[in-house]
């Protein structure tokens, strides 16, 4: 069985009045989740809230976290988000301060010996496997879907004026269209980073490689990957969790 270590930082940030960024690290370090919530007065913090709350309870209800094959898990793991995001879309109808709010959500779920990965939405998560720094999740936005049609370019991509609308989130139908979740091996020495867009809203992945190997401390390292968004100019709440495979 690996081991695993983590470190998370949760921040509003210096842009916005409340932090509708929420996450969940398990104490028995079955699953790791990052969500980032949207929509006008308190319904992202709402929406991004119930993604943590309501993912994990029907993964410990329909999930074997002691192994399956890929299909089953991917399976309960799907499941679980579309019952979140059902969730989510109902509340939006019926309570009028919850009026369009959603959220992304990403995760890293252990199963046996694998690691699935994925999400919905353009919150992130990255493996940093020796030295190589992956990102293991697509963004549903409108700007990746263009870079993704060859319509605009890697440079265009980061200034985009879409950068940041989503055609993939939960509190729509299209939440419900699956996680894309990957089934990886851990390896010993594996660091992944579980973010919002925040964090990348103000460093790049050179920075985020640099600061993954900056301690041997995965709290240092969540503080430190924070920080530095912060002082790289984030307009938003910036999450993150660290885990090491050890």
């Amino acid at each position: 069985m690996v081991s695993i270590r983590t470190g998370h930082v949760s921040i509003t940030g210096n842009f916005r009045e409340n932090n509708e960024d929420s996450y969940v690290v398990d104490e028995s370090q079955r699953y790791f989740i990052v969500a980032d919530g949207m929509g006008g007065q308190n319904a992202g913090e709402k929406a991004s809230a119930l993604a943590v709350e309501l993912i994990p309870k029907q993964l410990e209800q329909l999930l074997n976290f002691d192994g399956g094959s890929k299909s089953e898990v991917v399976d309960a793991i799907d499941q679980s988000v579309d019952y979140a995001n059902s969730e989510i879309m109902s509340l939006s109808e019926v309570d009028p301060s919850a009026r369009n709010m959603g959220t992304t959500v990403v995760f890293l779920v252990r199963a046996g010996d694998n690691f699935y990965i994925g999400g919905v939405g353009d919150s992130r998560v990255y493996l940093l496997r020796n030295g190589n720094l992956q990102q293991l999740t697509n963004d549903h936005s409108l700007t990746q879907a263009l870079l993704e049609a060859g319509t605009i370019n890697e440079e265009e991509a980061k200034t985009h004026r879409y950068r940041n609308v989503l055609y993939r989130y939960l509190g729509t139908k299209d939440g419900s269209s699956g996680t894309d979740a990957s089934e990886i091996k851990p390896e010993p020495g594996d660091r992944y980073y579980l973010c919002s867009d925040g964090v990348t809203d103000g460093i790049g992945a050179d920075q985020i490689q640099e600061l993954l190997v900056s301690s041997d401390d995965p709290q240092v390292i969540a503080q430190k990957l924070v920080d530095a968004a912060l002082q790289g100019g984030s307009r938003d709440n910036i999450t993150g969790v660290v885990v090491f495979v050890e």
